[in-house]
């Protein structure tokens, strides 16, 4: 097995680009969890690429062009390579070269970083505002909190640290309001809830059942 195909069946995290071919099966995941789950998040363009002998349909080793650095400057500081299943249908990631900027996650294995259809991937210029201000600190602040994912009515939170995730009901979490506009932010007296404003995260309480 790769250490793509052990990566997709474990860390199981959405792309908001991409839901995959057959076979290929992912878990929805809020772009915070994808973030806070990642080894690696930059933004890139890619400028190369090229297919290696490695696994049962080879792996596309992707050339790209670090635009800047959101997560994992101690893990990966600058990323030259990527990595991913050639085949679809095991989750491989297909990216137009020499075209977009994209928002890349993926994690770090024997010192190479791999992605796929069930990382966090998105064109640049697909990324709502409130997304790219999640990417620069937003999201951080919130690794400690749980994004609590409700499929069926009636949900509920269990406990302070937990924000209700509810895209699945109408949109089935593609891309959903809260994926595109909130974060899930710890405020102050330690509870956790959704959070979408200009203001500094604490001057602005959102019920974390209803964003």
């Amino acid at each position: 097995m790769t250490p793509w195909l052990g990566l997709f069946v474990l860390l199981g995290s959405w792309s908001l680009g991409n839901w995959g071919a057959e076979a290929c099966t992912c878990s929805p995941s809020h772009p915070q969890d994808a973030f806070c789950n990642s080894d690696i998040v930059i933004r890139a363009k890619v400028v190369g690429k090229k297919l290696v002998k490695d696994g049962p349909f080879g792996t596309l080793v992707y050339t790209i062009k670090q635009m800047k650095m959101y997560r994992g400057f101690t893990k990966m500081p600058h990323v030259q390579y990527i990595y991913t299943e050639a085949s679809e249908s095991l989750c491989g990631l297909k990216l137009e070269v020499n075209k977009y900027q994209y928002l890349l996650t993926g994690r770090v294995y024997d010192s190479k970083l791999y992605t796929g259809l069930c990382n966090f991937v998105e064109r640049w210029d697909q990324l709502t505002l409130s997304q790219r201000k999640g990417l620069n600190y937003r999201y951080h602040l919130g690794c400690n909190c749980k994004i609590k994912s409700c499929y069926y009515l009636p949900c509920f939170v269990t406990s302070k640290n937990e924000c209700l995730w509810t895209d699945m009901l109408s949109n089935f979490g593609y891309p959903g309001y809260q994926s595109k506009h909130y974060a899930c932010i710890r405020q102050k007296g330690g509870y956790c809830s959704w959070y979408r404003g200009w203001a500094p995260p604490d001057k602005s309480i959102i019920n974390a059942t209803d964003p």
